[in-house]
This record gives C-alpha cells, sequence and structure tokens, in this order.
C-alpha cells in the first residue's frame, strides 16, 4: 500500500477506535449519570437566576454571550431575526446560526469520508483535497436557501389568505362587533398563517399592549406590501374614527387586485419559461427529423 493508502487507513480506524470508546465512555453509570450541581440546583436556585450566581448559570450565561458575540462577528443579526419572523420559525438569530454550523461541520466531515474512501480507493487526486470545503460551504448554503424559501412560501401564503380575511372582518364589523371582537374571532375560526399572527397580535392587546402597535408589529413581521398598507390604512382609520368596515372593504377589493395582477405576472413568466424547452429542444429536434432524411438521401445518391 501506498503512503496515502495507510494514511486514510490509519484515519478510518482511528476515528472508529475514539468512536467506539466514546460511546463506551458515556455508557459508563459514574460518567453518564448527572453531576450534583446539575440535579440539586433546581432546589437551591430561583428558576430565573438573573445575576447567574450559581455555577451552572454561570456556564450557561458565559456560554449565551460567546454566542452572542460570535454571531454579532458573523454580522446581520438583525435582518437573519426579520427573515426568522417571515419564516414564522421560533429560533432566534443564534440558534440558527449554530445549527447552520452544525451543518457545517456535518459537510465537512462527509467531504473528509469521501476523501479518504477516494485515497482507499486509490483514485486521490489533487482537486479532491477541495472537497471538505467544498461540501462544508454547501451545507451553509442550503441551511440558508431553506430559510429563504421558507420565508417566501409564508409570505405568499398569506398574501393569499389576506383579501377573504379582509372581507370577513369588514363582515364582522358591519354586524355591530368591535375590531377586537372581529380578529378574535377570525383568529378563533381560522387555520391559515395570517389567522395564527392575527391571534397573537390579539393576545398581545390583551396582555397590556395597544392594539394598533399590535397590528403595525404584525406588519412588521411578515413585511408583506398588502398586508401592512391595510393595517396602515386601518389604524389611521382607528385614529381618526372613520367607519372601519368601509375601509376594509376597499383594502379587501385593493388586496384581490394585486392578487390578480401577481397572477397575471406569474403567468407571463411561466409562458417565457416555457418557451426555453420548445426553443432548444422541440425545435431543433423537428429541424432534425425534417433535414435528417433528406441529407442521407443526398449522400446515397438517390432522388
Amino acid at each position: 500500500m501506498s503512503g496515502l493508502t495507510e494514511l486514510a487507513l490509519a484515519i478510518v480506524l482511528g476515528g472508529a477506535f475514539a468512536t467506539g470508546l466514546v460511546l463506551i465512555a458515556t455508557r459508563i453509570p459514574r460518567l453518564a449519570a448527572p453531576t450534583l450541581a446539575r440535579r440539586i440546583a433546581p432546589y437551591l436556585r430561583d428558576i430565573a437566576d438573573p445575576r447567574g450566581l450559581t455555577p451552572l448559570a454561570s456556564v450557561s450565561g458565559d456560554w449565551r454571550s460567546r454566542r452572542d458575540r460570535l454571531v454579532a462577528s458573523l454580522g446581520g443579526a438583525a435582518r437573519l431575526e426579520h427573515r426568522l419572523r417571515q419564516a414564522g420559525w421560533t429560533q432566534d438569530a443564534a440558534g440558527f446560526r449554530g445549527r447552520q454550523l452544525t451543518w457545517v461541520v456535518v459537510g465537512a466531515l462527509l467531504g473528509g469520508i469521501a476523501l479518504v474512501i477516494l485515497a482507499l480507493a486509490g483514485r486521490l487526486t489533487a482537486g479532491a483535497a477541495v472537497l471538505p470545503p467544498v461540501a462544508a460551504s454547501a451545507a451553509a448554503a442550503l441551511v440558508d436557501l431553506r430559510l429563504t424559501s421558507a420565508a417566501r412560501r409564508r409570505r405568499a401564503r398569506v398574501e393569499e389568505e389576506l383579501p377573504t380575511i379582509l372581507e370577513f372582518l369588514s363582515l364582522c364589523l358591519a354586524a355591530g362587533e368591535g375590531l377586537r371582537d372581529a380578529l378574535q374571532r377570525v383568529g378563533e375560526i381560522g387555520s391559515g398563517e395570517l389567522t395564527v399572527e392575527i391571534r397573537r397580535a390579539v393576545l398581545d392587546s390583551g396582555t397590556g399592549s395597544n392594539l394598533s402597535d399590535a397590528l403595525l408589529d404584525l406588519g412588521r413581521r411578515l413585511d408583506v406590501p398588502a398586508l401592512s398598507r391595510a393595517i396602515e390604512h386601518l389604524v389611521a382609520a382607528i385614529d381618526r374614527g372613520a367607519p372601519l368596515a368601509g375601509v376594509l372593504q376597499d383594502q379587501a377589493g385593493d388586496a384581490r387586485e394585486d392578487a390578480k395582477r401577481s397572477l397575471i405576472e406569474q403567468a407571463g413568466k411561466k409562458e417565457i419559461a416555457m418557451l426555453f424547452p420548445i426553443v432548444f429542444l422541440l425545435l431543433p429536434m423537428s429541424v432534425l427529423f425534417a433535414v435528417f432524411p433528406g441529407i442521407v438521401m443526398l449522400r446515397l445518391g438517390v432522388g
């Protein structure tokens, strides 16, 4: 065996041996059991422990501070928090970065395993050395793309639900209900993404927050132009004492017009996308089937 093959085999065997030792150590009762401080901490300290006086809280606080500094060093924490709220994910920016870092490590390990397999097979080249960093970068990009896709899909669902919810709210208000009662009714009987956010806004307004501020916060969380515009008009109508049913009915009509315009734009884009297989696949094949028999006949001297 060559030197690279021996090195790869040593890495595989050493990693398997180390993994086995770690698994055996975790199954030992003395090592696997929680520490004394962890067992008695819930009975000796306050649940919140704001000052972090206990060793366990100090370790946790140090870990959180280091994690926050890492997220701040990566940059874009505010924008990331906004995207997480749009996607409806409950984790914060630090948790998302930690998850992304985990997948980066997994991608690097998979690239390293592929590198070892190539070395054992005797097909290792100089270009194969970029497999671990490429796999790690691809893993980080996939996690970010998944967040972006989730946020885009959720915003699209909110845009689809908006006209129906606005019309239902206008009917409730025209029937004599108050705005908060109408919002609560929509939150109770609805089952979409927007109704979940409306339910959260009603809960915020019932726990000390102003209803107008809760609605504006809802618009900032989702960042859907049609929804933000409807909320701004609704809040302005509340401040001026204008009839809310008419305002909501007008906003529902505008939302439906926006949905129609968006549907027409999507149809135009799909129509252009359908031209690519026609122009680059079907049309050349049609020309080939039409011209090729004539070329063959000319080469054979027939006709």
